[in-house]
């Protein structure tokens, strides 16, 4: 489905981001994954990507400098020749009501999310134009949608990234490049398992199907959308949340 196709992941090494990697993976494609740290857990996975068979490299950027983001960007591109696919999953989450949150909470928490997804976008934008073909997939979330208590900087940043999807949707379709979001909801993932079971069992009271979606779930429809399959759908936002927001 993917065979011969370049992609880049960011936060490719862990959750989400992993999934997606192997679920590329496992449809042919080769895999630029974008890690904050050359860990042990970042080299597993490289490994892992390579048993597959397919050609897998590990870069260790900051998405939040435009300059560190420029550099390995080129860096790819020397490296793979051209880009396919990016998949914007980096993100991060520092939680608390909105008086008790620092500058550094809402700095944070925008420049990974929102302002990370937008460097590395403009990065490759300018290789999708050249070769007049490009799929941009952002991972967004179902709070950035509905909003949520005590998420106030991750709702924003996560609305942000709608917002920019359908921008870059309607400035770049004219060049067919393609750009859509993903909005999971509670997926279980290291962040979730960190919740108590009565915390889990409210949750799942909230959501239509009654149970946590898996990092699966997304990764399956990341790679429709990376797919020549889903050609024609651009600028839209696809909810994964088992029906919690409708």
């Amino acid at each position: 489905m993917l065979n011969g196709k370049n992609a880049v992941i960011t936060g490719g090494t862990r959750g989400i981001g992993k999934a997606i990697a192997l679920e590329f993976a496992e449809n042919g494609a080769n895999l630029a994954i974008i890690a904050t740290k050359d860990n042990e857990n970042a080299k597993n996975t490289i490994k892992e990507l390579e048993s597959i068979g397919v050609k897998a490299e590990l870069f260790v950027c900051n998405i939040r400098n435009s300059q560190d983001v420029e550099k390995t960007s080129e860096e790819i591109l020397k490296e793979f020749g051209k880009i396919d696919i990016l998949v914007n999953n980096t993100g991060v989450t520092k939680d608390n009501l909105l008086p008790n949150l620092s500058v550094s909470d809402i700095d944070d928490v925008i420049d990974i999310n929102l302002k990370g997804c937008m460097l590395m976008t403009r990065a490759f934008v300018r290789n999708f134009v050249r070769n007049r073909s490009g799929n941009i997939i952002n991972i967004s979330s179902v709070v950035g949608l509905m909003g949520n208590k005590g998420q106030t900087n991750y709702a924003a940043s996560k609305a942000g990234v709608v917002g920019f999807t359908k921008a870059v949707a309607k400035e770049y379709g004219r060049k067919n490049i393609r750009c859509n979001a993903i909005a999971p909801g509670y997926i279980a993932t290291e962040m979730t398992d960190a919740l108590t079971n009565e915390q889990k069992e409210e949750i799942q009271k909230q959501i239509p199907l009654c149970k946590l979606g898996s990092a699966e779930d997304v990764a399956k429809l990341a790679a429709f959308l990376a797919d020549d399959a889903s050609r024609y759908i651009t600028g839209e936002v696809i909810k994964v949340d088992g029906g919690m927001y409708v």
